[in-house]
């Protein structure tokens, strides 16, 4: 790494549920979270004398961050989890026998095998790449998502490309 930006902005945030699935199939009790998020980028190279446009990378940033505003977050790759898309809802049967049904307008499936700060950081860092690549034909050398899930608790996840 020459170069880096580092961006964090008031509204790089996201509001949502979840719980955790522990490997013996117990879970979390459902609560939520009040998350921040920050970027560093990394260029080997100045295009244009930056490493990426600020005006170009925060309206990505903030795109994927309310995404995931005012929603369960649900894994859909945990072999722990059920899940079962009826008329309006979804239906939640974890191992430990509990149940939920929720209106599928409040939910959003993401495709990880659980909803931890470190698992929500990729899924940030892979949207944020696969944005900034499908829209100006551009990816970091490598790019570090920062999740806090409450002051002074972060998650970080370094993709190298």
């Amino acid at each position: 790494m020459k170069y880096a930006i580092k961006v964090y902005k008031e509204y790089f945030n996201f509001a949502c549920s979840h719980f955790l699935i522990f490997k013996d199939g117990s879970r979390e009790p459902l609560h939520g979270h009040n998350y921040k998020v920050s970027l560093r980028g990394d260029a080997l190279d100045l295009e244009g004398d930056m490493v990426f446009d600020f005006l170009d990378i925060k309206p990505i940033v903030r795109e994927v961050c309310d995404s995931l505003d005012h929603k369960l977050i649900l894994p859909s790759e945990n072999p722990n989890l059920r899940l079962d898309t009826k008329e309006e809802n979804i239906e939640l049967r974890p191992k430990d026998g509990s149940f939920f049904s929720i209106p599928k307008k409040d939910v959003l499936i993401l495709p990880l095998p659980n909803t931890s700060a470190e698992r929500l950081a990729i899924y940030l860092a892979n949207e944020i790449n696969h944005l900034t690549q499908k829209r100006f034909n551009f990816s970091f050398s490598s790019l570090e998502i920062e999740v806090e899930e409450t002051k002074g608790q972060c998650a970080i996840y370094k993709l190298e490309n």
